[in-house]
């Protein structure tokens, strides 16, 4: 694919992302990697518009250079902090009294201990899109709680499952809680499907992707 025509499909892409104003974003591309640049509202459509790129065929990676620019008075760093508690006191997802918030500048620093990826995931959703914030860090520990022959057979079956994801071409090996994927998939699309897969697994605590597109 040639880069004007993977830019044309970002772009097309973006447009077609609902919750992403494609005009204030800038798209080129070379040799896969596309460059995402411009002004967006919220950090929600900033990892909006990434997602969208990374669902695009033919790209093998983003360099991400948009910036969160709020057209209002942003709220401190006190406001953004008490808000993120009240989201995920009010979220069945996370555990209650797990995750621990720190905001500095505007970037929100989640911490603490939880059972699942999903929980980590679900803590990190919640503050994504609360006003005032330019980034997020998860730092949140996921405990293990299986053996790690458990977690390689249950990845090997679930992508053997899935019809979008080619099983035989992913080496999946398990140290503990970490996970290496590793072998070739035919899109990035692909490859995040992989790595969220793998993330599902009970006793997961780091996905290390070394799959290669294309």
């Amino acid at each position: 694919m040639s880069d004007s025509i993977l830019q044309q499909a970002v772009i097309d892409e973006l447009a077609w992302e609902p919750s992403v104003n494609a005009a204030h974003i800038g798209v080129t591309a070379k040799d896969g990697i596309v460059t995402l640049s411009g002004d967006v509202s919220s950090y929600a459509e900033k990892w909006a518009a990434e997602r969208a790129a990374r669902r695009v065929y033919g790209v093998k990676g983003v360099a991400e250079e948009i910036k969160v620019r709020y057209s209002f008075d942003k709220p401190d760093d006190t406001d953004i902090a008490q808000k993120a508690l009240q989201v995920l006191s009010w979220d069945v997802e996370v555990p209650a009294d797990k995750v621990t918030v720190k905001v500095e500048g505007g970037w929100v620093y989640l911490s603490g201990t939880v059972d699942w990826h999903f929980q980590s995931s679900a803590a990190e959703a919640d503050v994504r899109k609360l006003n005032g914030v330019i980034g997020v860090i998860n730092s949140i520990e996921i405990k293990p709680s299986v053996q790690a022959s458990d977690v390689r057979a249950k990845l090997k079956a679930a992508f053997a499952r899935n019809a979008e994801i080619e099983e035989k071409n992913i080496t999946v090996k398990v140290d503990g809680g970490k996970v290496t994927l590793s072998g070739r998939v035919d899109t990035w699309g692909q490859d995040t499907l992989a790595v969220d897969t793998a993330w599902s697994a009970p006793g997961v605590t780091q996905v290390e992707d070394r799959l290669t597109v294309g």
